[in-house]
Parts: structure tokens; sequence; C-alpha cells
């Protein structure tokens, strides 16, 4: 085992983990984290097939990541699906609707956004972000959704620090 020192010249496998307090800080350095899973789909590959999802198993595997917060394992869970995107959205790359194709950056039109978030569908996740973008409140994205207020706040967390950063670039 490679010893490290900390700051006060201790060696890892010498202090106490905070949480345990029993295994050596080297053993575990952290306790907590959170696993994500998400279904992979390939309509894209049938498209004959009715994308929207009921009970009935659509999907052709599934991607997990393990994180330190919710936060962090969606987003390496979502780049994990190997569809193109580099997580929820912010990185360019336009999005197709039908016919239309529109920049990463712009804002959707709300009845769009209302009608892809009303019918449960693989790109579901990704649409919130753009209803957030669009002005929709949780409580909007909720009625139309039914996923759990935590989650979709979860999300804006996302989708705020990206419009912070986007506002630093300009």
């Amino acid at each position: 085992m490679e010893l490290i020192f900390t700051d006060g010249h201790q060696w890892l496998d010498e202090l106490k983990n905070d949480i345990t307090r029993e295994t050596p800080a080297s053993f575990e350095p952290s306790i907590d984290y959170v696993v994500t899973k998400i279904p992979r789909f390939a309509f894209e590959k049938f498209p004959q097939a009715d994308p929207t999802l009921t009970t009935q198993m659509k999907s052709v595997g599934e991607a997990m990541a393990i994180g330190r917060t919710f936060k962090e394992s969606l987003q390496k869970c979502l780049r994990s699906l190997e569809i193109g995107r580099s997580g929820l959205g912010g990185d360019g790359k336009p999005w197709r609707i039908g016919t239309e194709v529109y920049g990463d950056r712009d804002i959707l039109p709300r009845d769009v956004i209302s009608r892809k978030l009303s019918v449960p569908n693989a790109e579901r996740i990704f649409f919130i972000r753009h209803a957030l973008r669009a002005g929709f409140t949780i409580e909007e994205i909720f009625n139309l959704t039914k996923i759990d207020r935590w989650f979709l706040v979860q999300i804006k967390e996302i989708v705020d620090f990206e419009e912070e950063l986007a506002g630093a670039m300009n």
C-alpha cells in the first residue's frame, strides 16, 4: 500500500475514518455515494417502434454511474448512454425534434416542451432542461411529468449552473 502524508504529517493509514471511527482513512476515504442507472433506448434503430414508454420493456440496455452527489452521478450516467450527449445539455450539439433542428442554447417552443414532457419518452429528461430554460416552474414540470420534485430541483440546479457558466463566457 502506498502511504500518503496528510497536512499534519500523519500517514493516512493512521487516521481514523470520520464516519466509521473504525477503518483507516486510506481504506474508505468516502462512504457516501449515489448510484444512478438509466435505461438505454435505441428507437433510432427501430423507426417503426412507438417511442412512448409504457410498462412494456423497450430498453436495449442501461448505463450506470457512481458519484458523490445525485447531480454528479446523473451527469456521468447521461454521458455513459453513448447517445452523443455530454450530459443534460450545454454541449453545443443541436437538438432534432421531428423535422426541426434547434441549437443547444435555443429556447424551444413551450408547446413542443409540454408535449415532450407529458408523454413518457427516452428524451424526457433532456426536455426537463429545455423546460427550465424556457421558464417552466418546478410545479409546472411536476404536473406534466409527475417526477418527484426533489429530482426536478436537482436537475434545476444543474441547469442553473449551466446558465451561470454560459453567462460567464459572454
